[in-house]
């Protein structure tokens, strides 16, 4: 127990030291901080510049509401919750394992060390992008989750820090589906897979951005503004019954798996979900709606 107890700890005051030395820019290249607001702030003024909605506001509805949420999310909440919590799941899968006598290693597929770096950083990108897509699915088919799931689908007005509007609880569920499976493909530090981290933050504040693009044939394997729009949208077709367009970073696997729904240009349809009329407007009464409900 007491080795648990010093990961638990020993997480807090790691994450702590990491993050005051990002806001600090005592990290370069790869500081996730920095590199938020620098992707946040070209993504609205890419909105400023080409609004797809024209009558929505700059400052639109729940902005500070969703930019809040985006520190939050992004920051804070590794510090409270999700640094001990991975560690320690971590370190008992770890002693799980020597049970039977294997290691980590011994599940693993290949050694990412020797492959070339680009394709190493590759697999991970498609693992890990099509194991979040089949998460994101669970989200809207497993009632439970989908209630976690609503404090995101509560937007009403799209615009790119809605990208990171979600419950505390869904990047647990998220990245505990992950770890196995990137696991098994080999370890990444936060140096190596910064390019994917901030390729899927642009990629995923474009999707939620107010803006009409498409990208033209890479609307195929790319997310992007119009299709994403339709996974808002407070009216399902009728022959769906969770949702559409689950991709995250990725469209491809929605036009594989037959998910994909854009029926016209959905610049003004209704978002939110049936009943949000009564969904609570405020971060503590999002944060605490899903635990109110059976």
């Amino acid at each position: 127990m007491n080795k648990y107890i010093d990961i638990i700890i020993n997480s807090y005051s790691g994450y702590w030291n990491y993050l005051k030395k990002e806001i600090l820019f005592q990290n370069h290249w790869d500081n996730y901080f920095y590199g938020l607001i620098a992707i946040s702030v070209l993504v609205w003024f890419l909105e400023i510049l080409f609004p797809w909605r024209k009558q929505q506001s700059i400052f639109r509805k729940d902005f500070w509401l969703d930019t809040f949420y985006m520190f939050f999310n992004f920051f804070l909440l590794n510090l409270i919750i999700l640094i001990a919590l991975s560690n320690t799941t971590a370190a008992l899968f770890n002693d799980a394992l020597s049970l039977v006598n294997l290691t980590l290693s011994d599940l693993q597929l290949f050694n990412v060390n020797e492959l070339p770096k680009w394709l190493g950083l590759f697999i991970f990108f498609i693992v890990s992008d099509f194991v979040q897509w089949n998460t994101h699915r669970l989200l809207h088919r497993i009632p439970w989750l989908w209630n976690f799931h609503k404090v995101h689908h509560s937007v009403k007005e799209m615009g790119f820090a809605a990208h990171l509007r979600y419950h505390w609880m869904e990047p647990v569920v998220y990245k505990s589906l992950l770890y196995i499976p990137l696991a098994i493909i080999g370890n990444y530090s936060s140096q190596d897979v910064a390019l994917v981290y901030f390729f899927s933050i642009a990629i995923g504040h474009l999707n939620h951005a107010n803006l009409g693009w498409d990208y033209g044939f890479f609307k195929y394997v790319l997310n992007n503004p119009k299709m994403h729009i339709w996974h808002h949208a407070k009216t399902l077709p009728k022959h769906v019954r969770f949702g559409v367009n689950y991709g995250l970073t990725l469209s491809i696997w929605d036009y594989i798996f037959k998910t994909n729904y854009i029926p016209y240009n959905g610049k003004n349809i209704e978002l939110g979900f049936k009943g949000d009329t009564s969904f609570p407007k405020g971060f503590i009464g999002q944060e605490v709606y899903p635990l109110n409900k059976k």
